[in-house]
């Protein structure tokens, strides 16, 4: 097994957090939380991007600890020494991002269709294949489209906060209006979290970053605060130019409000940002995910040729090609705000985890070395992490019985993958 290659530094890091957190899920949460939190929705999001720190800090002192590819599951075995647990985490990791990968190339296919006439599904996986041939080229090509990507996903950003405080026909807002007061805006800071999520694939990559016990820490903490000013600056523009009902009823809001500023022409500009930003979310996740694959196995989690490295590109090739065909027969799920669900019930019992083993580290390893540390502590009690283990199981109690039931197999599913492989497979490779 060859070592992976350390391309990033603390730019391309950040880009690819942006990346990761930017996403798609802005340019269509942002109509339906504004419906639940009115013109304060901007708090929604503040709230929402608190939360992240909470666990962004957790990642990062871990992350400092344990510079590692399958992050989640490292960080867990560290703590609990329990290599079940620590594998119940990798396995909701790999799945999620794999799912993520899907749904949302499943997205891409919905946008193009408006320039192509080709199948969504069809588009999904050309998409797929395509993205993971560059995926297999090397992480500094990867790297290199994301940040490229992450530039035009944001422009679009940009180009609706510069409509929204330049447009003449803006009418000015009441943004402290909470029609259906606090408890509209806890609910829309729900929904909202999916926009900040990915901040934590970032952990994933650190076999590939230089300098990873410092650029790492910096990196996730950089890209939670440019993400979340850029989210408050897009919530004000935005109700600068359709009222918050208005805005609450649209499925394209973003797009609504380049067409209602600029025409017919602006619209398809935001249409075609969203294909880069589509195409962007699919990257990294696959990335991602070839790397949980890929640690996972080193530690013997997984079949061991999932840890090999090719000799030329220095990329874990047969992870990329199963994280591949996997999310190329996820393509075929239909109902997509189901598996979104499914995926942030996920990540936030993840989060849980990952939160948790920063509490129990500070005392079963107090001396180890810690580059970075989670600040406001009581003695050597995480106070933050204790923020973001409860904010993780609060949100984890508000998603409906199916998406929990959903999510509750796929961990019994791993369950099963675990005991199998470790009683028949492994014994082939002794």
């Amino acid at each position: 097994m060859t070592e992976l290659k350390r391309h990033m530094g603390l730019f391309q890091l950040t880009m690819y957090g942006v990346g990761l957190i930017f996403g798609a899920g802005i340019y269509v949460l942002i109509g339906e939380a504004t419906g639940l939190a009115g013109n304060i929705v901007w708090l929604s999001f503040v709230i929402s991007a608190i939360v992240a720190v909470f666990s962004g800090l957790s990642y990062a002192e871990l992350g400092s600890m344990f510079p590692r590819a399958a992050a989640e599951y490292v960080f867990v075995k560290s703590a609990f020494r329990n290599n079940f647990i620590a594998f119940l985490v990798g396995w909701l990791s790999a799945i999620t991002s794999i799912i993520t990968a899907a749904t949302v190339a499943l997205g891409f296919g919905g946008y193009l269709k408006q320039f192509v006439d080709i199948p969504i599904t069809l588009a999904a996986i050309l998409l797929v294949i395509v993205i993971s041939v560059v995926n297999f080229i090397g992480i500094r090509e990867s790297a290199w489209t994301n940040t490229i990507f992450t530039i035009i996903e944001a422009s679009g950003l940009v180009l609706i906060i510069f409509i929204g405080f330049t447009f003449v026909e803006a009418k000015p807002v009441d943004y402290l209006d909470a029609p259906f007061g606090f408890s509209g805006v806890i609910l829309a800071f729900v929904l909202i979290f999916f926009a900040f999520i990915g901040f934590e694939d970032m952990a994933n990559v650190a076999e590939e970053v230089k300098n990873p016990k410092r650029t790492l820490p910096r990196a996730i903490m950089l890209a939670i605060v440019i993400t979340c000013t850029m989210y408050v600056l897009v919530s004000f523009a935005a109700l600068r130019l359709l009222d918050w009902q208005e805005l609450g009823s649209s499925s394209a809001p973003l797009a609504t409000i380049a067409n209602r500023a600029l025409g017919s022409g602006g619209q398809i500009i935001l249409s075609s940002i969203a294909l880069f930003a589509t195409a962007n979310t699919v990257l990294i996740t696959l990335v991602a995910g070839a790397r949980i694959l890929f640690g996972m196995a080193t530690h013997k989690s997984l079949p061991m040729f999932l840890s090999l490295v090719h000799s030329k590109t220095k990329t874990p090739w047969i992870a990329v090609v199963g994280i591949m065909c996997a999310a190329t027969g996820f393509a075929f799920i239909g109902d997509i705000v189901l598996v979104a669900n499914i995926v942030v019930f996920a990540v936030v019992i993840t989060f849980a985890m990952v939160n948790l083993s920063v509490i129990v580290l500070r005392y079963v390893e107090p001396n180890m070395e810690r580059p970075f540390k989670s600040p406001l502590n009581i003695g050597r009690f995480p106070v933050l992490a204790l923020f973001g283990l409860i904010s993780s199981i609060y949100m984890g109690l508000q998603f409906e019985i199916p998406v929990i039931g959903v999510g509750i197999g796929i961990i019994g599913a791993g369950a099963l993958f675990y005991f199998v492989y470790n009683k028949h497979i492994k014994k082939l490779q002794i």
